[in-house]
């Protein structure tokens, strides 16, 4: 494993009362919500916070909470794309080549292809389960997404940091799917890694939310001023509500993860189902990595049924399954990711699964099966 279940369970302790011990008697536990454009700034402008789009006491709070779970420092963003964002325009330059995966998170190659290539960026697009054999040499940046986002492909980030540092290329991990507890990309040799805390860390769907961390000082002083001067800050309230999911963030990922294995065994056993991905899954393609580099192998399974049809009729008969997009909330819920234009096959479903009572929420989807 990356990493053992003391070093975690340190982490956890470390996370929750990072705060708690620097407090003077009669603050509050919780950060506040600091609404504020303008701070007292007489004389030199020397100051931690000297206007409203520099910096913010909320986002310092929630940033070393982060900062804590990553072991380096963190700068958060308004959403998981901002931060994508940040990271990408820290490492890449004019005529810059770029390594990307071709099945990862789409709206990353959209914004590739629609903003980002203009500046004489060139991209090769790879399978996420190709990366590890493909050659780095050339490149200027590898970004990597694993597991990947919706196919669950994974790849080896230490073994392709390895050979992209031998390469003099950079390496970005986008570890939103498995988070900080789940997987260290930093400790593996990454550069930087980004995260929407959209999902899993903030956790409870009612915030957009984003970090980027990182253990190279001058990098990330790329990536704080990328969010100063283009003004790419999160509100301070939505800070708060990312605190807030973060502090049950274990809680919350153990039922989760145990609730995923038991549902891709059930999946994998069941008429109903064509296929299952899963990286817990012994005979997975993504197992024998996943289980190297993982603590837990995630949240996220991918059912595929026989036809759209199927797919659509799981999601909507299903009473413990709420349909939408994104995933790691506290509800169990699920899309087709055709619907998207992800290639995947038009019966496939990507399930999230929630924070709900493991049994029962495995006889509702049972049940549901049955019915197929």
């Amino acid at each position: 494993m990356a990493h053992d279940r003391k070093h975690g369970e340190s982490l956890i302790m470390a996370l929750l009362h990072k705060r708690a011990a620097s407090l003077e008697k009669g603050e509050p536990l919780t950060p506040p919500i600091v609404n504020a454009a303008k701070y007292a700034l007489p004389g030199a402008p020397d100051h931690a916070f000297p206007y409203g789009r520099f910096d913010n006491p909320t986002w310092a709070a929630v940033e070393a909470a982060i900062g804590v779970l990553e072991d380096a420092e963190t700068i958060c963003f308004p959403s998981g794309m901002a931060a994508v964002t940040a990271a990408l325009m820290a490492t890449l330059g004019p005529k810059s080549k770029l390594l990307l995966p071709s099945d990862g998170y789409y709206t990353v190659r959209v914004l590739m292809d629609e903003f980002i290539k203009q500046h004489d960026i060139e991209t090769t697009e790879i399978p996420t389960a190709e990366i590890s054999a493909h050659p780095v040499e050339g490149y200027d940046l590898v970004w990597i997404e694993t597991p990947s986002n919706p196919g669950l492909d994974v790849c080896d980030i230490a073994a392709i940091t390895e050979r992209a540092h031998a390469a003099g290329a950079r390496v970005i991990v986008d570890n939103t799917t498995a988070t900080p507890l789940l997987q260290r990309p930093l400790d593996l040799g990454a550069d930087l890694t980004v995260s929407s805390d959209t999902k899993a860390l903030a956790g409870h769907s009612d915030v957009l939310f984003g970090h980027v961390s990182g253990r190279d000082e001058t990098l990330m002083a790329r990536v704080r001023q990328w969010r100063k001067l283009s003004g790419s800050t999160p509100g301070p309230a939505e800070a708060y509500l990312a605190y807030r999911g973060l502090m049950t963030l274990e809680l919350r990922l153990s039922r989760m993860c145990e609730s995923a294995a038991e549902l891709a065994n059930l999946f994998y056993s069941h008429k109903a189902a064509a296929s299952v991905r899963f990286p817990g899954l012994a005979d997975d393609p993504s197992y024998k990595i996943a289980t190297a580099q993982m603590s837990a192998p995630g949240f996220v399974i991918g059912v595929t049924f026989v036809d759209e049809t199927t797919a659509e009729k799981f999601i909507t008969d299903c009473a413990a399954i709420f349909a939408a997009t994104s995933f790691g909330g506290i509800q169990t819920s699920a899309e087709r990711r055709g619907r998207w234009g992800d290639a995947v096959p038009d019966g496939y479903v990507r399930l999230s699964v929630g924070c709900e009572p493991t049994a029962a929420l495995v006889d509702a989807i049972s049940n549901t099966l049955d019915t197929l």
